[in-house]
């Protein structure tokens, strides 16, 4: 592929709500334009952007995947993300790296929950966008009710920048109101716009004009003066307008047929941002200052590599150039490692195919294989001058899962493939959780997590199965307690003796464990004293009502006894352990569970639904807001009563609620549910154990 200058670049994110057609979308932009000889299929498993082997045999993209769009004289990089909300990561990585936005809305369903998650999503990251009304030929179309429900559900400014000719099986063409012509067929012929149409157009080309009038002050002077804007002027004024948010304008196509494709690929050139006319953008130098840079080829580089992905050829990077340019076979600086890194054969990706390139300008986004130890959010650079820049945020996981390997020779690979399934998805998450002795794998949903489970396997080799994970609590004491214990052991040859006196007090729980002595006079000498506290430690892990870590727990020795032969360091680490339990024992113990902060988002018309759910899941609700027609609702809420909790929102809101949580604080079991639930955890524990 040739080389393309930053002012002939567009980098576009393709996003919508699962289904609205993308994938297809981009298959025919690129048979279109001679980049494939054959069109593939999502339902076959044949598309050229879904080639990773879960999404072949799911029939859906799990992961972005670029497509390079030459079009007269112009490359558009499209991003085509997921729909499926699991997958809101590469939706994110997609607008970091992206100018702007293509939301597409199927033309049936009109706006879905999906749709306003990625629209969410543009907002964040103030991305300029079009909405493209995607299937038009399908049945049951109807053009006023998906309008209706674009301007109902998104809240912004619309404008439509194109009239369909026909709707369902009669769906033809599109009126385009800029050159005021018909656009007819999968080759898009300019035909005089048809009679039946010419007065709609006509006052839906004056909507456009006042839209793009409002994009400069000298065109809203020209034209509330009563003065006909040129074509030049509505084209220059509609650009600024969706480049400053002002405006969203609206497309319509069919994108398995290919009708409305090319007044779609001129659109995107002619209304949305080349990466310099974006503006700068803000960099952190090496002395944490920041510093503008200027998209351009003379800027200092700064490679930001926005995602990974592992095959059996290695790790393929993902890199946007945001300023200066990389050539092939070149060193640069990996500001993030702090090391100097090879750049082999720069390549520019087309789904699953590659084309090597010389060199990537400012604004282009390319691929490297094997790129030493860079990750994704690594940036790369000049030695002389490092620049970092702001790393994708992604949001906390909502679902978790237990892993275990299935054989030895899985748990010898395991820590290494989770590794590196995070470094190809940051928004999976995973770790050992100490108090349940579990590997913890968290994602965006348990689609996600099954997602990645297979890849382990497929890619890793690594088998796995899944289990719901125990919730971790912990123990805790309400009151203070004393316990003598005393340590003996005379079964022939050395003895061992031991005694302690010792005071539990409870203390704040985030402070974990304290250990003092008052020991005066010598009763127990220092070593033992250590010893001592050694064998309360010990304690701690294991617990003493359910099995599970004690926190809170100031423990004090304040009298013992030694035995001139006898005594030893192991004997006070016993004593010190099993007084320690005594003492918890009668300090009147308590179970802790995790609390975590639930942020709901649904339709009005669903809240009395959430909240009478929340009442019985413990909750306590901290706070209800009004967002236009949906409800937000903030509660605190045992961990134990929402693991599950993306399944039943989904079934209560019929897929349209939303929710985020985030962990807060560990709280005590209520005493009325304590006993059984002690009664049941430890009847777990020796189930277990029975059965290793």
């Amino acid at each position: 592929m040739k080389e393309y200058q930053t002012g002939q670049i567009r980098n576009i994110a393709l996003v919508s709500h699962n289904g609205a057609g993308k994938t297809t979308l981009v298959e025919r932009l690129l048979f279109k334009t001679g980049a494939i000889s054959r069109m593939g299929s999502v339902l076959t498993g044949t598309a050229h952007m879904d080639f990773e082997e879960e999404e072949v045999s799911r029939n859906s993209s799990i992961a972005t995947a670029v497509a390079p769009i030459e079009w007269k004289g112009v490359k558009l990089n499209l991003l085509d993300t997921p729909g499926f909300l699991d997958f809101i990561g590469e939706v994110n990585s997609a607008m970091k790296v992206a100018d702007s936005a293509i939301v597409l809305v199927e033309a049936v369903s009109g706006v879905e929950v999906g749709t306003e998650a990625v629209w969410a999503a543009a907002d964040a990251y103030n991305r300029p966008r079009l909405v493209l009304v995607n299937k038009m030929d399908r049945e049951n179309v109807r053009v006023n009710r998906v309008l209706e429900s674009i301007r109902n559900n998104l809240g912004t400014h619309f404008v439509q920048l194109q009239l369909p000719i026909g709707e369902g099986p009669t769906f033809k063409g599109v009126v385009d109101l800029l050159s005021m012509e018909a656009r007819l067929g999968e080759k898009g012929d300019r035909a005089p716009i048809p009679a039946d149409m010419a007065a709609a157009a006509e006052e839906a080309r004056g909507a456009l004009v006042e839209a793009a009038a409002e994009g400069e002050d000298a065109l809203i002077e020209k034209y509330l003066e009563g003065e006909e804007l040129t074509a030049a002027e509505v084209a220059r004024g509609l650009k600024e307008a969706v480049m400053n948010g002002a405006t969203v304008p609206i497309l319509f196509a069919a994108g398995e047929s290919g009708v409305g494709a090319d007044a779609f690929l001129e659109a995107c050139v002619a209304l949305l941002p080349a990466p310099n006319e974006v503006g700068s953008f803000e960099a952190t130098d090496a002395k944490g200052d920041t510093v503008k840079v200027e998209v351009s080829d003379a800027a200092p580089l700064i490679a930001f590599v926005f995602k990974s992905r592992e095959d059996n050829f290695g790790k393929t990077s993902y890199l946007r150039i945001f300023s200066g340019q990389l050539e092939s076979d070149s060193r640069v600086w990996d500001a993030t490692h702090e090391g100097e890194v090879r750049v082999g054969t720069l390549q520019v990706p087309s789904g699953k195919d590659t084309q090597p390139i010389g060199r990537l300008h400012a604004g282009d986004i390319g691929t490297i294989v094997k790129l030493g130890e860079a990750g994704t959010n690594d940036v790369l650079g000049d030695r002389g001058r490092i620049l970092q820049i702001e790393p994708i945020v992604q949001p906390d996981p909502l679902a978790s899962v237990a892993i275990h390997p299935v054989s030895q020779s899985d748990t010898a690979k395991l820590s290494q493939s989770l590794t590196r399934l995070v470094g190809e998805d940051p928004t999976l998450h995973w770790h050992t959780e100490p108090a349940t002795h579990e590997t913890i794998l968290s994602g965006m949903g348990m689609a996600h997590l099954d997602i990645a489970v297979h890849k382990a396997q497929s890619k890793f080799g690594v088998h796995l199965r899944t289990t719901t994970p125990k919730v971790p609590y912990r123990e805790t004491i309400t009151k203070s307690a004393d316990a003598d214990y005393t340590h003996k052991k005379q079964t022939g040859g050395a003895g061992q003796y031991a005694r302690v006196a010792l005071r539990v007090e409870p203390i704040d729980e985030t402070r974990g464990f304290e250990f003092a002595s008052e020991i005066f006079g010598g009763s127990v000498s220092g070593p033992f004293v250590s010893a001592t506290e050694k064998g309360c430690r010990q304690a701690l892990e294991g617990g003493v009502l359910a099995g599970y870590p004690v926190v809170g727990v100031r423990t004090v020795i304040y009298d013992g006894k030694m035995h001139p032969v006898d005594s030893k360091e192991i004997a006070f680490q016993t004593a010190g352990r099993e007084g320690f339990k005594q003492a918890v024992m009668k300090a009147a113990p308590m179970l802790l569970e995790p609390i975590y902060e639930v942020t709901v988002t649904v339709p009005s018309d669903n809240m009395g639904d959430i909240l009478g759910d929340m009442n019985t899941r413990r909750a306590r609700v901290l706070g209800m807001d009004q967002e236009g027609n949906k409800s937000v609702i903030r509660a605190e809420v045992p961990l134990a009563e929402i693991q599950n909790y993306a399944a039943d929102l989904r079934s209560m809101t019929q897929g349209r609620g939303l929710f985020s949580m985030k962990f807060m604080q560990y709280g005590r079991v209520p005493g009325h549910l304590q006993e059984e639930l002690v009664t049941k955890l430890r009847k777990e524990r020796q189930t277990e154990e029975d059965g290793e």
